[in-house]
C-alpha cells in the first residue's frame, strides 16, 4: 500500500499543495487532475522520491520510503515526461542497457518480445534517433512489459501515442491491475480503462 500523509510541495515562493492525504491499494488506479502548473509532475517525483516535500511523508506498507529506499525502489517503475533513452542506442540496447542497470534478469528473448507487442517490431535494431516521438515514447513504454513492479506511476503516459497504441497500453494498465498491482497517473486524455478500481485526486480543490 502506498500513502501519502499531509503531503506539502512548495517551489520558490509558490505553494503547489499542502495537506494532501490519499492511499492506493493493489488493484486500485488512481488519476492525477489538475491544471497546468498545479504540481502534479512535482507530486509524482515526489511519491517516487525524487523530490522532497516541504512537509509530510510518503510512506510504502507503513513505513517511510526513505528508511526503506532499495525495497521501494525495487517496488516502482517510474515513467516522466522525458523517455529516458539514449539517442545513440537502439531500442534493444537502451531496453538491455535499463535492465542491467535495475538488476533484472530480463533475457534478449524477452526484450524483443516486448518491443514486437508495444509496436515495434521490425524497428528494434534501429538507432533510437531515426524514430519518430510516438516510436521513441513506445520504447520507454515498453519497460512496463519488462517489470514485475507492483507499482507504476506514469507521467502522461499517453501522449504522442496513437490510437492503436494508446489501446495497447490502457490494456497493459489493465493486465496489470489485474494481477493485483496499482498505477498512479496523469493524463491530459480520456482513456477507456476497464479494470480496477479508479480512485482520483484533484490539485485544483
Amino acid at each position: 500500500m502506498l500513502q501519502v500523509r499531509e503531503l506539502e510541495c512548495v517551489r520558490g515562493d509558490h505553494r503547489l499543495f499542502t495537506g494532501l492525504n490519499f492511499q492506493l491499494r493493489g488493484g486500485e488506479l488512481l488519476r492525477l487532475r489538475g491544471s497546468n502548473g498545479s504540481g502534479k509532475t512535482s507530486l509524482l517525483r515526489t511519491v517516487c522520491g525524487l523530490l522532497e516535500p516541504t512537509e509530510g511523508e510518503v510512506l510504502w506498507n507503513g513505513e517511510n520510503i526513505r528508511r526503506q529506499r532499495d525495497e521501494f525502489n525495487s517496488a516502482l517503475l517510474y515513467l516522466g515526461h522525458h523517455n529516458g533513452i539514449k539517442s545513440e542506442l537502439t531500442a534493444f540496447e537502451n531496453l538491455r542497457l535499463g535492465s542491467a542497470l535495475s538488476g533484472g534478469g530480463v533475457s534478449d528473448e524477452q526484450i524483443y518480445d516486448a518491443l514486437e507487442k508495444i509496436g515495434l517490431g521490425g524497428r528494434e535494431d534501429l538507432p533510437t534517433q531515426v524514430l519518430s516521438q510516438g516510436q521513441k515514447r513506445r520504447v520507454a513504454l515498453s519497460r512496463l512489459l519488462l517489470s514485475e513492479a507492483p507499482l507504476w506511476v506514469l507521467d502522461e503516459p499517453f501522449t504522442a501515442l496513437d490510437v492503436g497504441a494508446v489501446d495497447r497500453l490502457a490494456r497493459l494498465v489493465e493486465a496489470h491491475l489485474k494481477k493485483g498491482n496499482m498505477v498512479m497517473f496523469t493524463t491530459h486524455q480520456e482513456v477507456d480503462l476497464r479494470a480496477g478500481t479508479l480512485r482520483e485526486v484533484s490539485l485544483d480543490s
